[in-house]
């Protein structure tokens, strides 16, 4: 039975919770809530198991902040016994436009921290990855302070419903594959 392993990007803490740079956590908040699930704290993060089709899953928000990301990716990796083509990275991208997503299996970190970090770990660049666009209204020098701003209003206005369709996209990652769901979310 193939396992999957489903990693929401973030910085813990409370003033970073609902900054753009936390995204890859809002997103699997709701993906927890929809399969009425809950998280618990364990190793290198907080944790949540459940069965989607059948297939065993592993939610995990790391907390070893941002730049850090890849030793709980390895972790957990290992731990369970999941492939990295059964991974699946969620973090946000400044080169998107707001709630626009990019699905891909392998590929540069793009200047990501997070990302750089995994395939560090990883000793790969080939591992599935789904970015959400954050956009980028901001100064130059100000890229920090914009991702680790909180949303506008109206982005707050369109979250939910850019939430619900980033957890359809990870549901037909874990039961559709990677190839389908490319096709069916990419630039969506």
């Amino acid at each position: 039975m193939q396992k999957f392993l489903i990693v929401g990007l973030g910085n813990i803490g409370e003033k970073y919770r609902y900054t753009r740079h936390n995204i890859g956590f809002l997103v699997v908040d709701e993906l927890v809530k929809r399969m009425d699930a809950k998280f618990s704290a364990s190793n290198f993060g907080e944790v949540s198991q459940f069965k989607y089709k059948a297939r065993p899953v592993t939610v995990l928000k790391p907390n070893t902040y941002m730049n850090l990301s890849g030793d709980a990716v390895r972790f957990w990796m290992q731990k369970e016994g999941i492939s990295a083509e059964n991974i699946f990275v969620i973090t946000d991208d400044l080169n998107l436009p707001f709630g626009t997503i990019r699905i891909r299996g392998k590929g540069s970190d793009g200047g990501h921290n997070g990302l750089k970090d995994i395939q560090a770990k990883l000793n790969s660049q080939a591992y599935p990855r789904l970015r959400f666009g954050v956009g980028n209204e901001f100064d130059t020098g100000n890229q920090i302070d914009y991702v680790l701003g909180n949303w506008s209003e109206d982005e707050v206005l369109k979250l939910p419903e850019r939430l619900n369709f980033v957890g359809d996209a990870v549901l037909s990652f874990i039961f559709g594959g990677l190839n389908n769901t490319m096709n069916n979310f990419n630039g969506k």
